[in-house]
């Protein structure tokens, strides 16, 4: 008869990897983070709460945008909601699809479909400043389904600046500002990155804080950009990753301007 196992003892990182424990000592120690978690969650709606208590700021509804239907009041991306939020997304004059801005893409492409805002009463729209005559072969290339304008010339708070989630209540014929944010604010819109903050080596990104020997991580937003083979790359044969799927993703050719940055 032979005797139960004994259960391993902790060991420490090896190859760029957790320490191997028993059950017991995982459940234990993930126990311990749970905690930590919930304490994080319970804080996350305390914020919330704190948000929606800021004041707003009265803007002019009356400004136009131009979109699909060409000229168009502001007010009217509200689409009858009491609600609005919207994405600008930045853009440069004259680049091909390729050479559009990766961050805002990838932004824009989590925010396809909105259907769960829209069942909430809130509409969704992004704004640029690039000309419609431009930000339009994009969007069909895109495939996008949101509500797409320009805001060339249009003044501050509409669109709030660059890379910005905005939201706007309405009343009645009136419109106001009430919360913006940007950088990594704008991460709620892609739960991939909360996906991979559960994995050991979580974004492989070289702000995070990993053990010693362990993957080094590259600049924040490495895999906005790829090139044909798939391999993250800035260079200028590359496109914002998601643009790969896309039918007529043709490979970029060597020098072309494929990236302002």
């Amino acid at each position: 008869m032979t005797s139960a196992p004994t259960p391993p003892t902790p060991s420490g990182p090896t190859a760029g990897r957790p320490p191997v424990v028993d059950l017991a000592t995982w459940q234990a120690a993930r126990d311990q983070l749970l905690a930590r978690e919930k304490a994080h969650t319970r804080e996350g709606d305390v914020i919330a709460a704190a948000r929606r208590r800021l004041p707003m700021v009265e803007l002019d509804p009356t400004v136009e945008v131009v979109g699909a239907d060409g000229p168009v009041p502001f007010l009217s991306l509200f689409r009858g909601h009491d609600e609005l939020v919207v994405y600008k997304h930045m853009w440069h004059d004259g680049a091909p699809h390729a050479g559009q801005c990766e961050g805002c893409t990838w932004a824009a492409w989590h925010l396809r479909d909105t259907s769960y805002l829209e069942a909430r009463g809130v509409a969704f729209a992004v704004v640029t400043t690039g000309v419609w005559d431009e930000v339009a072969p994009f969007v069909e290339f895109m495939g996008y389904r949101q509500p797409w304008y320009s805001v060339r010339g249009v003044a501050f708070p509409v669109g709030q600046h660059m890379g910005s989630l905005t939201c706007y209540l309405r009343d009645g014929d009136r419109a106001f500002l009430t919360y913006a944010t940007t950088g990594r604010g704008n991460e709620v819109v892609n739960p991939q990155l909360g996906v991979l903050d559960m994995t050991p080596y979580g974004r492989r990104e070289a702000w995070q804080d990993v053990p010693e020997g362990w993957p080094q991580g590259r600049e924040p937003g490495w895999f906005w950009r790829t090139d044909s083979g798939g391999n993250a790359t800035w260079g200028p044969t590359s496109r914002p990753a998601v643009q790969w799927t896309l039918p007529g993703a043709t490979p970029v050719e060597e020098g072309a301007p494929a990236h302002h940055h």
